[in-house]
């Protein structure tokens, strides 16, 4: 494989739709797939029919089983679920390569964010995070989308933008790592209400509501993690809430939807071949939130009609809370 090949770990909708942009600019793809089904079709039919069915895929992308391939790749996607992420990045040979991390969750147990774990298996290797207002379908299609790149130095977020960029995938650089995943990993949580809300038909006044009160929720929690406001307004925080939070297409509106119908999350969760982050972020935020002293009502609602409890009581909960001024 050639040293100007662009890695990624993870054949899922996303990798796949990250593949196919990189790809679609002239450089070579080498995509690691847990699914032989992937990997086949993406070698032999150039789809994706798992996971993004009917997206011609470019040539440029050989999908591989073995993670050992990814070796001499001049850098690494790594689009894996949030709780598997340590356990994958310890068999991905990095060599100091530099990572992109494109996943959106914190690991349990740990309160740690993705890029800490990263730097607690890689430690060699410079580390981005790629988060932002992203549908896979959207991206693979290659239609306008626009994104936040943070790297702890600048100067490696602007050589990493400059590497994967395309016309209509446009990275906008940060230093801020905290925020830039703080954002991605509280909008998934609050998804999940927004689609309480359509479910339960609760009314676009109360999206309205939770969208700017759960907005409140990840700004207090990101600043306390050491984020910066302005991050949190940006692409990575409400520009992916807006989108996740108004779209059936979201894995975690979708599953909100059916908690507000009244299905359980064990029903609702059991069959799904993609996986809704929300739904394993919701008791780590829960704790992550407690311990740095952080107040998160919409999200701690949430993590409770996950555990099963009543619908009308969580909403009962919610509208009763006392008065507050807005702006604390």
């Amino acid at each position: 494989m050639s040293e100007a090949a662009i890695g990624v770990v993870g054949g899922g909708a996303w990798g796949t739709a990250l593949a196919q942009a990189i790809a679609s600019g002239g450089r070579a793809v080498r995509l690691w797939a847990r699914e032989p089904e992937v990997i086949e079709g993406i070698n032999a039919q150039h789809e994706n029919a798992l996971f993004l069915p009917g997206r011609p895929l470019s040539e440029a992308i050989v999908a591989t089983g073995d993670i050992a391939d990814l070796a001499e790749a001049e850098v690494v996607l790594v689009v894996t679920p949030a709780q598997h992420m340590r356990a994958v990045l310890g068999q991905l040979p990095a060599r100091g390569r530099p990572l992109i991390l494109c996943s959106k969750g914190i690991e349990a147990g740990t309160h740690k964010l993705l890029h800490e774990v990263a730097r607690e298996v890689h430690a060699d290797s410079p580390i981005a995070v790629l988060s932002g207002p992203t549908f896979a379908h959207e991206v693979a299609a290659g239609l306008p989308t626009a994104v936040t790149l943070a790297a702890d130095d600048l100067e490696t977020a602007h050589a990493l933008a400059a590497l994967i960029g395309q016309p209509t995938f446009r990275p906008y650089v940060s230093n801020d790592t905290v925020g830039a995943e703080i954002g991605g990993a509280v909008k998934n949580v609050l998804a999940i209400a927004c689609g309480v809300v359509e479910g339960a038909g609760l009314g676009l006044n109360a999206r309205a509501a939770v969208i700017a009160r759960g907005f409140a929720e990840m700004t207090r929690f990101g600043v306390a993690r050491g984020a910066q406001a302005e991050t949190l307004g940006g692409l990575s925080g409400l520009g992916d809430l807006v989108l996740t939070c108004t779209s059936t297409n979201s894995r975690n509106f979708s599953l909100g939807v059916g908690l507000g119908q009244g299905k359980s999350a064990d029903e609702l969760l059991c069959d799904r071949r993609t996986v809704a982050e929300g739904a394993s972020t919701a008791p780590v935020l829960r704790e992550a939130a407690a311990a740095a002293g952080v107040e998160m009502p919409m999200c701690n609602a949430v993590n409770a009609l996950l555990e099963g409890a009543a619908l009308g009581e969580v909403v009962e909960g919610m509208l009763s809370r006392p008065i507050r001024e807005e702006h604390q």
